[in-house]
């Protein structure tokens, strides 16, 4: 579970028509850029400043950090995590798992 002091959020980016997205899923946090590390680098920053708002607000019950993920990411990240090859509908620059 994510909290203001520690935790995790998975990661994709890809091309949809002209554009790079990258998407933070459990944060539902979606940036775009004319080139992937450009979209990347737009999510790290907005999932900070994310973060760093979520530290400023007390006496939430549910944190913004653990947010249900999109299903169209949720099953974007199935098919590029699946053990046996799946064809993805985007062109797949990278995605993985960062500590925020």
């Amino acid at each position: 579970m994510n909290t203001p002091q520690k935790g995790q959020v998975r990661y994709i980016v890809f091309k949809d028509k002209d554009t790079w997205y990258a998407a933070g899923l459990e944060f539902n946090i979606v940036e775009s850029g004319d080139d992937p590390r450009i979209a990347l680098l737009n999510l790290f920053d907005a999932l900070e400043g994310y973060v760093q708002s979520a530290q400023k607000v007390k006496g939430v019950r549910v944190s913004p950090l653990n947010q249900k993920a999109d299903p169209e990411y949720e099953k974007l990240w199935n098919i590029v995590t699946a053990p046996k090859k799946v064809r993805s509908p985007f062109l797949i620059s990278t995605y993985g798992v960062t500590t925020v």
